[in-house]
């Protein structure tokens, strides 16, 4: 009897745990899964059955290219150019932050020089700082030397990336054998080649990791840009969904003309601006799970 009656309890400590488990899953999908259902529903709708049809109810293709259509045709095509402008200071900082982050990284992993440990804490420190803090003394600087306004105010300050750095020093710190890279050198190799031929090929995981943060990072950016570009034609998608917003008269009833735009197009300028983030994830997962995992074992 004893022994059944601590099976019993044992059982019901289960169940009552994956209970549990089971209500905060739903809790948690319920939390975040109605939104995007609503916001997904809501562009296939007119602005009136938006407010007075079923939440949950599809609405028709007519609604949903007529959304389309005013968005497009918003201030004569300005979504358009503030989409091309996310992808010009998103790719373009990208490309910067994976040619001076990586090296940086494996120079502060696998090399010594002097001063290494305090760059390595300097790295720690900036990382732990919020971003919006940097932006007023980094909009002094670039104003001392006349960048404000242009795409390089951007796009040199979102290629800091330290965060980068520091995995990729984590990375080659873990995963990377010291005596591969010996037997490089002893091979011949000069230190740019040991980099290049061996270390880099072995670090495609990481770099993918580094690429995705820094561009979910750069495209998800808006503080920075609406404080360094003053004019609305350099904006990026996610500043200019700002602009929309003030042209909704829902939020803004001054806002209401010919230029004006309606609940059901603002919610699809929102799906809009995050399509591109979610195709970069579609399509590198395979390399973000490789990244994530790296340096978790060694052989």
């Amino acid at each position: 009897m004893p022994a059944v009656s601590v099976e019993r309890r044992v059982n019901l400590r289960g169940w009552s745990g994956r209970s549990v488990a089971g209500v905060v899953v739903t809790l948690c999908v319920f939390f975040f899964a109605v939104p995007v259902v609503w916001l997904l529903l809501a562009i296939t709708k007119s602005a009136k059955a938006l407010t007075v049809a079923n939440p949950f109810s599809v609405g028709s293709w007519h609604d949903l290219v007529a959304n389309w259509n005013q968005l497009f045709a918003f201030q004569d095509g300005a979504v358009t150019t503030w989409i091309a402008n996310s992808a010009v200071y998103a790719v373009g900082a990208l490309v910067i932050t994976l040619v001076v982050g990586i090296p940086a990284g494996y120079a502060l992993a696998l090399t010594e020089f002097k001063g290494r440990r305090a760059l390595l804490v300097l790295t720690l420190v900036v990382m732990l700082i919020p971003n919006t803090a940097l932006v007023l003394p980094i909009f002094l600087e670039l104003n001392s030397v006349g960048l404000i306004g242009s795409p390089l105010s951007v796009i040199l300050p979102m290629s800091f990336f330290p965060f980068g750095v520091y995995l990729t020093y984590i990375y080659f710190s873990t995963s990377i054998p010291r005596d591969l890279l010996a037997a490089a050198r002893i091979d011949g190799c000069s230190e740019l080649q040991v980099f290049t031929r061996v270390a880099l090929p072995l670090a495609s995981p990481i770099v993918a990791l580094v690429a995705f943060f820094s561009f979910v990072q750069n495209w998800n950016n808006f503080f920075l840009p609406f404080v360094m570009l003053p004019s609305s034609d350099g904006y990026p998608i996610q500043v200019g969904l700002t602009s929309l917003l003030a042209a909704t008269p829902a939020f803004n009833p001054s806002s209401a003309g010919s230029d004006s735009i309606q609940l059901p197009t603002l919610a699809l300028a929102t799906i809009v601006s995050i399509l591109p983030v979610l195709i970069v994830f579609l399509f590198s997962q395979r390399f973000l799970v490789a990244g994530m995992t790296a340096g978790g074992t060694k052989e």
